[in-house]
């Protein structure tokens, strides 16, 4: 290497990148403040096992209406460090809207998202960048060495969740997608502008992004419960990736009504050729009863699946916003000791 070409690897080296951090808050007041003392180290400038430096400029704390403790937990952390800046949400909209909160008002070179519970470790932030500029992509996931802290059933839904993303968004590069992320800038903040109610904050940046990557990181075990997730929000989020990606599921639906409308055809003709030609005259329900359900209940999939779409459509076009950002309720209402906690 020529000594000039040197200098500029090396230039290009001393760039210090400023980095973003969102978490979504709704029940993180235990977690938080450990959380907090590790990014601490990095908001200084520091290397990455590549070389490269960064720095975390600032932390954004997204409320999502979630308990009193949460709460007093985000003012005493503003309080405590500089770089950390709460935003509270009117009410709680959950995970993906106070995640698009969030990178809506950061103003770093690059944006990473962490989980509130501590599962995340951002010291491993420097990799995710190593990756992203080493293979030239703007966004990065985390790729998990270990098992997931969570229970077999939740651990197959996600992995099937994972499988289904990759065949219904099938022109995307990302296949692997995970709530510890890191995400070039403008890339996050265009994402969060735009994306609508009921979208799937992956697949949202599936439309936008060019190229994606992940990076092999130990998840570690999650200071509180394993999932604050009951059956029922798992499922609207299943839902919600199922809608977002696109028109793909109607074809499909398309594709298995003219399946069985083939097979209807042919049962019809093998029917009608036992009648006419055999001695063997087709009797009793249970063949009918058999195929009356089987057709009506795709037929309740398929009026479901759209009635999905028109739901979707219709918080659209009423406006029904993503999110709505509010001062600190203390500004306007009295501290109650009978808050919820």
């Amino acid at each position: 290497m020529s000594e000039s070409a040197g200098r500029n690897v090396d230039s290009l080296n001393q760039k210090t990148h400023a980095v973003s951090v969102v978490v979504p808050v709704y029940s993180g007041g235990a977690t938080l403040p450990a959380l907090l003392a590790e990014i601490e180290t990095l908001t200084e400038v520091v290397r990455t096992p590549d070389g490269n430096s960064f720095a975390v400029s600032e932390v954004l704390l997204v409320w999502d209406g979630g308990s009193s403790q949460s709460a007093a937990v985000l003012r005493e952390l503003e309080t405590a460090y500089s770089w950390v800046r709460p935003i509270w949400l009117s009410r709680n909209f959950g995970q993906h809207a106070a995640t698009l909160a969030g990178m809506s008002s950061t103003s770093g070179e690059w944006v990473v998202t962490l989980d509130e519970d501590g599962q995340h470790d951002p010291a491993y932030i420097g990799q995710l960048l190593d990756c992203a500029l080493k293979n030239q992509v703007q966004l990065v996931y985390a790729a998990p060495t270990n098992g997931r802290p969570h229970g077999f059933l939740r651990n197959v839904g996600s992995a099937s969740a994972r499988w289904m993303f990759k065949r219904l968004v099938g022109e995307s590069e990302i296949d692997q997608f995970h709530s510890y992320r890191l995400m070039l800038g403008e890339v996050a903040r265009g994402t969060a502008a735009y994306t609508g109610p009921g979208v799937y904050l992956d697949v949202a940046l599936s439309w936008v992004v060019a190229t994606s990557s992940t990076s092999p990181v130990p998840m570690r075990s999650e200071g509180r419960e394993a999932s604050n997730y009951s059956f029922k929000k798992l499922l609207a989020h299943f839902g919600r990736l199922v809608i977002s990606s696109g028109t793909r599921p109607l074809v499909i639906v398309s594709v298995i009504g003219f399946v069985f409308f083939m097979l209807g055809i042919i049962f019809t003709v093998w029917v009608l050729f036992q009648r006419f030609f055999t001695d063997s005259i087709p009797q009793g329900w249970t063949s009918s009863f058999v195929a009356t359900l089987v057709v009506g209940g795709l037929t309740l999939l398929s009026l479901g699946v759209i009635a999905q779409y028109l739901r979707t459509a219709v918080n659209m076009s009423l406006g029904k916003p993503l999110y709505v950002v509010v001062e600190d309720p203390t500004k306007h209402f009295p501290q109650n000791p009978a808050t919820r906690n």
